[in-house]
């Protein structure tokens, strides 16, 4: 039984189609085999991630032929299309790309105009795309430490601060995440909390009318370089069509390096570190930078565009109405002509072919069990994740099935290329009764699970799981082992740190025939056991007593 429809296109909006010619520059489909291999994962990665989808950017030709691949794939393996006959539930978006030549910023000083260079010590852009143009000017800057608003932790740092017209300056992660010892009680000591996000910053900002606002960048707290910001910042950025054109949002929003924001400050008689230390303490309250002013014009080509998530059925044999689901992002950051060097393709082989390939890998073993499960194996290819979960959070606000009716789902964003490994890490565990099933299959296996090893990163809050767990559905974020069975821990985390340092959201994420993919192998097994388990039978997994998502599933399931 497929999904229902409920598909919805704002602002007049048509479905894309893509000419028949262009299915032509496919990659060839692998000739595949029922079970999970380590060769069909390979060849299905190597697939998704060639030059010929130039990046996978959403929206465009190549990017949206990658998502009519994954349809075909799914359709060779025999799973039936997930959305009332159709493979796709289109998005609506917009592009808004800055022209970076007629657009400038400068920060108003008692001491000069500061006019920090673009992209290499501050990105920005509009998310308004009303007008052609956005512009703030003399904005007064003020500092709001984290600008963070937790009432369950007693923290506000907007308090006796209006700061509407104003450009609001704020740090990366939650207070006290830096501490040498965290107190596990304050903002979950290390493990970041969505508090720390820098969405979540940009959506708080807006809440309080903000005119602007600039994120200083740290690569400990941000657990990651600047050149992520970097080559993030740079070219279109992609939203979800909204009624009011976003003119909710601050008109200017951006990221500055710590060096540019430690010279700002020192020009408005503020020492950075100080005023760090500051906003690490209870009672902090936001300071007027005195002197300072932002102004600045942005000036885009504004595109409205259609994307598509992709969803696959395979339907149950006696309770279709009811699902597990497996979910994967298939866009990647696309092609950026003016980065440096001759490679200006981002293929994303690793972030999130290999979630793709995956999902595929236990799509096809689905699809040709005898007999079906009694539940339905649903399978989601999130569009605009690296936009900021958009295709997710698109599918949430307007599921094609109701949240309580998804027993479970299993999210995988990137599996490292690794050997067999003593146990799997759940990002964010300790969550959901999905994690008892995990740990029987674990067992069987002789294996455990591992939580987060940097929670400090808020992994958990980066990935499109989280819009599923918004609307209630107990999720698990399933990602390589740590303790590997050749070197240990060790080993395992050199892996994941030198994938951070040398892949992640860089051009050099490309396929590698030489990964040892032995290890996603067998984490892939046992993904498909979990989804089995609870795919063959009646309970309805929770949200353990005590986490943030449980009143909503309890509140959906009644």
């Amino acid at each position: 039984m497929p999904f229902s429809h409920r598909l919805r296109l704002a602002c007049g909006l048509a479905p894309l189609l893509w000419a028949a010619s262009a299915a032509a520059q496919y990659p060839d489909h692998p000739h595949t085999v029922p079970a999970i291999t380590a060769a069909d994962l390979s060849a299905l990665d190597r697939a998704i991630a060639d030059d010929a989808f130039k990046g996978r950017g959403p929206g465009t030709p190549a990017g949206e032929m990658a998502a009519d691949w994954i349809a075909e794939e799914l359709r060779h393996a025999g799973v039936a299309p997930g959305n009332h006959g159709s493979y796709f539930q289109e998005v609506p978006a917009v592009s808004i790309a800055l022209d970076q030549a007629a657009s400038s910023l400068g920060l108003q000083t008692s001491s000069g105009v500061m006019r920090p260079a673009v992209p290499d010590q501050l990105v920005f852009w509009t998310p308004h795309y009303d007008t052609s143009e956005a512009s703030v000017t003399a904005s007064p800057l003020v500092f709001a430490g984290y600008g963070v608003v937790a009432p369950e932790y007693g923290w506000d740092d907007y308090a006796g601060m209006d700061v509407r017209g104003r450009t609001v300056v704020v740090l990366i992660n939650d207070p006290g995440n830096e501490d040498a010892n965290p107190d596990p009680a304050f903002f979950k000591g290390r493990a970041m909390t969505y508090y720390g996000r820098w969405t979540y910053k940009f959506e708080e900002a807006a809440r309080r009318g903000a005119a602007a606002m600039l994120i200083v960048h740290e690569t400990g707290p941000a657990a990651y370089g600047w050149q992520v910001v970097r080559n993030g910042g740079v070219g279109p950025k992609l939203w979800l069509a909204t009624a009011d054109n976003n003119a909710s949002q601050p008109a200017i929003e951006g990221w500055m390096t710590r060096g540019t924001a430690e010279d700002l400050f020192r020009r408005c008689g503020l020492d950075y570190a100080a005023m760090k230390q500051a906003a690490n303490t209870r009672g902090f309250h936001a300071v007027p930078m005195q002197g300072a002013y932002l102004t600045a014009t942005a000036h885009s080509t504004v595109r409205y565009i259609s994307t598509r998530n992709v969803i696959g059925v395979v339907p149950g044999r006696t309770a279709p109405g009811e699902y597990f689901l497996y979910t994967a992002h298939w866009d990647h950051l696309g092609e950026k002509p003016s980065l440096p060097g001759p490679d200006k393709i981002y293929n994303g082989a690793l972030d999130d072919g290999m979630g793709v390939a995956s999902i595929l890998e236990i799509a096809q073993e689905f699809a040709h069990r005898k007999p079906a499960t009694r539940r339905s194996v649903a399978f989601a290819f999130w569009t605009l994740e690296e936009q900021g979960l958009l295709g997710s959070a698109y599918f949430a606000a307007h599921p094609v099935v109701a949240p309580r009716q998804i027993a479970g789902a299993i999210n995988i964003d990137v599996l490292l290329p690794e050997g067999p490994a003593h146990d799997m890490t759940v990002i964010g565990n300790g969550a959901s009764e999905l994690e008892d099933v995990l740990k029987v299959k674990l067992a069987e296996n002789g294996r455990v699970i591992a939580g987060d090893p940097h929670p400090e990163r808020g992994s958990f809050y980066r990935s499109d799981h989280l819009s599923l767990a918004k609307i209630g559905v107990p999720v698990l974020y399933l990602h390589s082992g740590v303790d590997l069975v050749q070197g240990g821990r060790a080993a395992g985390l050199a892996i994941g740190d030198r994938y951070l340092a040398k892949f992640y959201h860089q051009p050099t994420d490309e396929f590698d025939p030489a990964w040892d993919l032995s290890g996603p192998v067998a984490d892939l097994k046992i993904a498909y056991a979990v989804g089995e388990a609870v795919a063959d039978g009646t309970t309805w997994p929770d949200w353990y007593a005590g986490n943030e998502f449980k009143a909503v599933r309890d509140q959906s399931r009644r």
